[in-house]
């Protein structure tokens, strides 16, 4: 798959942009402040629903306006789509495929793509939020439905949370709260679902992620993915007593997370043991939106020991292996690849070898600040932006 035209209405500092672009190499080029990564942010969002620069999508409507439109022409061998969507400050967002109204969230149905930036060097550095947050715009790219089951299991746990606070101000306990053994029912389905899920999706990733690292690093390091697991006991985000432990998955019967696997087991029984700690904090304390991927390179943590240059080549690596699971399963072929202001950071030497490791894909869109960053390679196609607007290409 590749993207054959962007159009944009009222998307960052864009009025109005019309983009053509090719397979192969596209290079964006143009000073900082420019407007060059505002264009492949909105074919990120196509795919991920989400930024990788802010949490908010009021933050991507031009200021001034109510809304941005963000279209794109698909290509997929014969067959050509026309995606788009609309974010609205008022009211939801809307999105449309060849001019029919679909949810917004059915959009990763239509089109993939994986996007390195610098920000994702939190993915290493940050915090669980952001590696989950990874986690799951994946297993989304790899199996779209799953997109419905992490939004359920976000209003379950919503709804939880408030009865744990209500039961708290009240200072229900006991039998009293048999309307919180309903919600752990479903907290349950749902979360381990996710969490068989994802532990599946690190155990494809793993092998992938060392071929990436040592394309693009060239050393013989060891980068390895060690999920941790709160109703395992591994504390996240809190200091509630538990220690940190590396996960044995948990079997399951059938791999859904369903009644009878070992995960909704697990889960059941974490939930009753923090149970005392739920009530006195208002807040679920086990569950998916708990749990940690600790990044590991020569069997330590790359968090607190990796060097920034390390730090940067296991981001990156991690997103290549994403690349190549997603090529490797996608029904439509190549995700688009998207590199925003990557070669500046890199030395010549890892410059070239990046540019061999990206040439397969059927579309690469790069971003730089400097033309001469960019391995000739991958820079017959050239855009130059200016101000917001493209000056020629």
């Amino acid at each position: 798959m590749f993207v054959s035209h962007l159009s944009l209405s009222d998307f960052r500092n864009y009025a109005v942009a019309e983009v053509e672009l090719r397979p192969g190499a596209n290079l964006i080029v143009g000073r900082n402040g420019q407007g060059k990564t505002n264009l492949v942010e909105a074919l990120g969002y196509l795919s991920t629903l989400g930024s990788h620069r802010v949490s908010t999508d009021h933050a991507m409507i031009r200021a001034g306006r109510d809304a941005a439109i963000i279209r794109a022409r698909l290509e997929n061998g014969q067959r050509s789509i026309l995606a788009e969507v609309q974010l609205n400050r008022v009211g939801a967002n809307r999105a449309q495929i060849n001019r029919s109204a679909i949810k917004p969230r059915e959009l990763p149905r239509y089109f993939s793509s994986v996007l390195f930036a610098p920000e994702d060097l939190a993915l290493v550095r940050g915090e669980p939020s952001g590696r989950r947050r990874f986690l799951d715009q994946l297993l989304i790219l790899r199996s779209p439905r799953l997109s419905g089951v992490l939004a359920d299991y976000d209003r379950v746990l919503k709804q939880r949370n408030s009865l744990l606070k209500s039961a708290r101000a009240r200072g229900v306990r006991g039998d009293a709260l048999s309307t919180l053994d309903i919600w752990d029912e479903r907290l349950v389905a749902l979360g381990s679902e996710i969490i068989d899920e994802r532990l599946e999706l690190v155990r494809a990733l793993r092998e992938p992620l060392r071929r990436a690292y040592h394309a693009v690093a060239g050393d013989d390091h060891g980068p390895d993915l060690r999920p941790q697991l709160s109703i395992l006991g591994a504390d996240i985000d809190g200091d509630d007593g538990f220690s940190a432990v590396e996960v044995t998955p948990p079997s399951s019967t059938n791999g859904s997370g369903s009644e009878g696997s070992g995960t909704a087991e697990r889960f059941r029984s974490a939930l009753a043991a923090v149970r005392g700690k739920e009530l006195d904090r208002a807040i679920t304390l086990v569950g998916p939106h708990r749990d940690d991927l600790v990044f590991m390179l020569n069997a330590l943590p790359a968090k607190g020991y990796a060097s920034h240059g390390e730090s940067w080549s296991f981001a990156l690596a991690l997103k290549l292996a994403a690349a190549e699971i997603l090529r490797r399963e996608a029904a439509a072929g190549d995700p688009v690849l998207i590199l925003d202001d990557v070669f500046a950071e890199l030395d010549q030497q890892r410059r070239s070898r990046l540019a061999e490791a990206v040439t397969g894909y059927e579309q690469v869109l790069i971003t730089a600040a400097v033309l001469d960053d960019v391995p000739a390679a991958l820079a017959a196609h050239t855009i130059h932006i200016r101000a917001g607007e493209i000056v020629d290409a």
